[in-house]
């Protein structure tokens, strides 16, 4: 896969260069709330900027259904980008309608546009090949050379990720160089004792990676809405929590081959536990219980590891070479159930391994929880693409930039 490095050395000053981002942000009544993905992405965007190229940034943002949606509008991340480059970015009101390209015409050497929100086309995301490959042929009309750096974005095979690079001369941005490297020291050079740290809600959204680490991980600690599974495979009763019963079964054959193999899977000693969800607005003081975590009363649900586990999971990693952690361990948002996953980012912090945070959740965990983002060896900005690349699946965004 050809390098940003080798294509600036190519040159391309006055080149119209296509950059696939994942400006994705979580927005709070228009105003961004955590921008780790925009500044992740903008030292591809100025190296290009400085080199004379006119940059031509596209992403998607939530889950519009093919169709203009307000409130999921790139305004705001343009206007976050042009902060963070120290100069104006251009800002088109549609993908690839008269706006874009008058948007990008006007363009002059170091100049960059945000066009609008690719998912307002039905293009970008439709299972239709042609469908998805005539949207393609018009971006494909606003660009020169087409740059992927939207790793969050690379396990989907849509028309700007998948179908665009094979219309335009492509290379990898920095930011894929980065992830992917990273990804490797996960599965090709992994340095020993090797911990993996899974949380999140459902056990559903993690099983083919566990099924992949049952084979590479040294220990897994499970936490988060999906260790009730766990627990429950186990025998024990879990109250009200998040529970998957049609998992369960795979559960105990990963429970099984986990001692076959001598990985150490380790679950929750103890849990808290209440009768009522948090409230996430107004973080009123919830009131809940510290129990055994074979002892959740059947009226309650638990919302986060307890002290002792967090304990026992901070001894699991302190020796540890190397640390993978994706999921949060508990309702984080609430301050009365983030004390979990504190627990791991500290954790991590004070290990002397090679830690990353898988993205998603625990990158904006990590954040809220005020924590020093160089403390780790690496935040992923894409949570999906950084489990399916762990599963061993080929993803459609990293094979179009090979081909």
């Amino acid at each position: 896969m050809k390098t940003i490095d080798e294509l600036l050395a190519e040159g391309v000053k006055g080149k119209r260069v296509f950059v696939r981002a994942d400006l994705n942000v979580p927005l709070a009544e228009g105003t961004i709330t955590d921008d780790g993905r925009i500044r992740a992405v903008q030292p591809t965007i100025a190296k290009l900027a400085e080199a004379g190229a006119r940059v031509v940034v596209a992403s998607h943002l939530g889950r519009p259904k093919g169709a203009p949606e307000p409130a999921f509008s790139l305004a705001p991340a343009a206007a976050r980008l042009g902060e963070l480059l120290g100069a104006d970015v251009a800002f088109a009101t549609d993908t690839v309608g008269s706006s874009a390209k008058e948007t990008v015409a006007a363009l002059t050497d170091g100049q960059v546009a945000v066009i609008e929100n690719l998912r307002f086309n039905a293009g970008e995301t439709s299972k239709d090949d042609a469908e998805r490959g005539a949207f393609a042929d018009q971006l494909a009309e606003l660009a020169d050379i087409y740059v992927g750096d939207g790793f969050g974005a690379v396990h989907r095979k849509h028309a700007s990720v998948f179908d665009l690079p094979a219309r335009l001369p492509h290379a990898a941005g920095q930011l894929i160089a980065t992830e992917v490297g990273v990804l490797k020291k996960l599965t090709d050079e992994v340095k020993r004792p090797y911990v993996v740290v899974l949380g999140g809600a459902k056990v559903s959204d993690k099983l083919a990676v566990i099924d992949e680490l049952l084979g590479k991980a040294d220990r897994i600690l499970i936490g988060g809405g999906m260790a009730y599974t766990f627990l429950y495979a186990k025998g024990h009763e879990v109250g009200i929590s998040l529970l998957q019963k049609d998992q369960v079964d795979k559960v105990k054959e990963y429970m099984a081959r986990a001692e076959s193999t001598g990985v150490e899977l380790v679950l929750p000693v103890d849990i808290l536990a209440s009768a009522d969800f948090p409230d996430l607005k107004t973080k009123a003081p919830a009131e809940y219980i510290t129990v055994d975590a074979d002892k959740i009363p059947a009226d309650k649900e638990g919302l986060d590891i307890g002290p002792k586990t967090r304990e026992l999971y901070a001894s699991k990693i302190a020796d540890a070479a190397t640390v993978f952690w994706n999921g949060p361990l508990g309702v984080f948002e609430h301050p009365d159930y983030a004390g979990g996953t504190r627990a791991i980012a500290q954790a991590l912090v004070d290990s002397d391994a090679f830690t990353v945070v898988g993205g998603g959740d625990s990158a904006a965990a990590v954040r809220t929880l005020g924590f020093d983002e160089n403390a780790f060896g690496h935040i992923s900005t894409g949570g999906g693409a950084s489990l399916e690349y762990l599963e061993g699946k080929t993803l459609p965004g990293l094979a179009a930039l090979e081909g």
